[in-house]
């Protein structure tokens, strides 16, 4: 498989690294000073840039016929003129505000712990992430979506469900979910160790992309979670 990436940092520098070792080649590294060539030769485009970037970036792959996995997050509030210039244009795009397999496993944990917790009105629900220090949205992407989860499961408001953020060193991801009571305290966390597991993960989602019919997709649709 041909792969471009748009987004050449760590996370691209990571992906490329794994996808040498599952025999796919690189075939265009671009970063945010580079110009854009007038046709990309690849099967897919994996891109992990910035909020500021990333909608502009889906929708060029998108017009020149590539298909996108977009790994950005804090662009979401234009998640459905991305999604229907997709369908219009006929493409395939792919995007997740994680691609860990465990932190996507752990949505679907918290989205039945959500359902199990519904009228539970003595539990107090909160979310708590830690970043990196470079990350520059805040709450990350991750965050948002597992309490988005949880009011949408627990028939409740999303704003009644605090998040806070910390910005730490070189923390890859951490995200903690608590329902907490006079009584007990329920808690489910992911901690990521390190790149690898997000850098596998789009690989996974940019596989099974390249292969898959036009539409919009996420990670769900990859590991079958659903």
């Amino acid at each position: 498989m041909k792969i471009a990436l748009i987004g050449y940092g760590k996370m691209g520098h990571a992906i490329e690294a794994l996808a040498a070792e599952r025999g796919h080649s690189v075939t265009l590294k671009l970063d945010k000073d580079d110009v854009w060539p007038a046709a990309i030769d690849a099967d897919v485009a994996i891109e992990f840039t910035t909020p500021a970037t990333a909608v502009d970036n889906m929708l060029r792959c998108l017009e020149m016929g590539v298909p996108v996995v977009c790994g950005t997050t804090g662009w979401y509030d234009r998640y459905d003129e991305v999604a229907e210039a997709c369908r219009k244009a006929g493409g395939r795009l792919l995007t997740a505000t994680n691609f860990s397999i465990g932190m996507n496993i752990m949505f679907a944990l918290n989205e039945r712990l959500a359902q199990l917790m519904r009228g539970r009105v003595e539990y107090k629900t909160s979310i708590s992430e830690t970043h990196h220090i470079h990350k520059l949205d805040a709450p990350s992407g991750t965050a948002i979506t597992l309490q988005e989860q949880i009011a949408a499961n627990g028939q409740r408001s999303a704003e009644s469900i605090p998040i806070k953020s910390y910005r730490e060193g070189e923390v890859p991801g951490t995200h903690t979910v608590v329902y907490d009571s006079e009584i007990d305290t329920i808690t489910i966390t992911h901690e990521a160790h390190s790149r690898q597991g997000l850098a596998l993960g789009a690989l996974t989602a940019a596989e099974w992309l390249a292969k898959a019919p036009a539409g919009v997709y996420g990670m769900d649709d990859v590991l079958n979670i659903k």
